[in-house]
């Protein structure tokens, strides 16, 4: 019996590592790494595509054999989309549209439909600019909805939000930070209600947050990084060195390797964090940097992809590709392979193997003359890579 017990764990274990759902900003804990023993292959060529009915800048997120992705039309971006399209071919599963409760407002490069939606695997939650949540479970049902700027009212950014939320246990945790009432709060996913809500540096911050161990949440501005217990709110411990307000740190090894004063490598652990390193070169612009293995990669402002070693910080003067950019979209990876798509529409899988880097592969997803901008981070799930921009969503495997 406990032969049998082992092997049906094993079992499910292998089939967890072969397909893992990409549910969120980044996927796995924000760390924009794969967790798939299925990788994409050498070969990649646009699957499908679909077209969108409205702008929108949100990462797809995959949930078993399905796509969601969110969406926003109209004059004013007022009408919220929120789709589902089935990953084997790209029909749509289901649709809902509704009406924006808050201020639709944004800059012209970015939108409303900005913040990328996250699933717990049985339900899964939306938010937009305009500070509207909603909840669906996964064939479409609206559970509940909050018109977050009738309790905030003054919760708003003349350029527009675009902080991710992401799920920690039962609590799901939203960032409306700004320049005005600015704040994150821990939402019980059953029913929409708060658990806590905390008060937040008064800047603009475009920046997500990362998925710790023991259920801190890393919340990043232009203060620094803080932790927080994503079930009740409480402090655990700040780093008060500054940050960026655009790039998301990223996540290696329980490491967090802040986008701060070019990188800064910080360790939390035992209700503190102790900087192990930091060099002001590496430098990220809009997008990102990502750990792959025991390396760090940074993409520049210059659209330049740098790599350095997560240890001690020492970058390789060898490696400097030159990516097509420029990007507002982050690198996701799987293996030892990036993967990222230039503003203009340039799909690139890039081998970080190589002792130089090379882009082993690109593909054009946009028509050069349609000013079809794709400004979204990709995500990872069955071997294949989504993207999207204002008017498509692909899929690459």
């Amino acid at each position: 019996m406990r032969f049998i017990l082992s092997s049906t764990a094993i079992l499910a274990l292998t089939l967890s590592s072969v397909h893992a759902d990409w549910l969120q900003f980044r996927g796995p804990d924000a760390s924009a790494v794969s967790t798939e023993a299925k990788t994409p292959g050498d070969n990649l060529k646009v699957a499908w595509s679909v077209d969108l009915p409205g702008r929108g800048l949100s990462s797809p997120i995959i949930v078993g054999d399905k796509v969601f992705l969110t969406a926003a039309s109209g004059p004013e971006q007022a009408i919220l989309h929120m789709f589902c399209f089935n990953a084997a071919d790209g029909k749509k599963v289901w649709e809902r549209s509704l009406r924006a409760t808050g201020r639709t407002m944004t800059q012209s490069k970015t939108c409303v439909a900005a913040p990328t939606p996250c699933s717990d695997g049985k339900r899964v939650f939306a938010l937009y600019s305009s500070n509207d949540l909603f909840a669906f479970d996964l064939d479409g049902n609206l559970l509940w909805l909050r018109g977050l700027t009738y309790d905030y009212a003054n919760a708003s950014n003349s350029l527009g939000m675009a902080q991710s939320p992401m799920i920690v246990g039962g609590t799901l945790v939203v960032q409306s930070e700004n320049d005005s009432e600015s704040f994150t709060a821990g939402i019980d996913v059953n029913t929409g209600k708060n658990l806590w809500k905390m008060e937040r540096p008064k800047a603009a911050n475009w920046s997500s947050a990362l998925a710790l161990k023991d259920g801190v949440v890393a919340l990043q501005s232009s203060k620094g990084i803080t932790g927080v217990k994503a079930a009740t709110g409480e402090v655990v411990w700040n780093y008060a060195d500054g940050a960026s307000t655009i790039p998301s740190s990223a996540l290696g090894g329980g490491t967090i390797y802040a986008a701060s004063n070019g990188i800064t490598a910080l360790m939390p652990e035992n209700g503190a964090v102790s900087q192990l390193w930091r060099n002001e070169k590496l430098r990220p612009g809009t997008a990102s940097p990502v750990v792959v293995g025991s390396d760090l990669f940074v993409i520049n402002n210059a659209g330049v992809l740098l790599k350095a070693d997560t240890k001690s910080g020492d970058d390789d003067s060898k490696f400097k590709l030159r990516l097509k950019g420029p990007f507002s979209g982050s690198p996701v990876a799987a293996g030892k392979r990036l993967y990222i798509v230039g503003e203009r529409g340039t799909f690139q899988a890039i081998d970080t193997a190589s002792p130089e880097g090379s882009i082993l592969q690109e593909i054009e997803l946009t028509n050069k003359d349609s000013k079809d901008l794709v400004l979204c981070t990709p995500a990872i799930a069955g071997g294949a890579v989504y993207a999207r921009s204002d008017k498509k969503l692909w899929k690459v495997e």
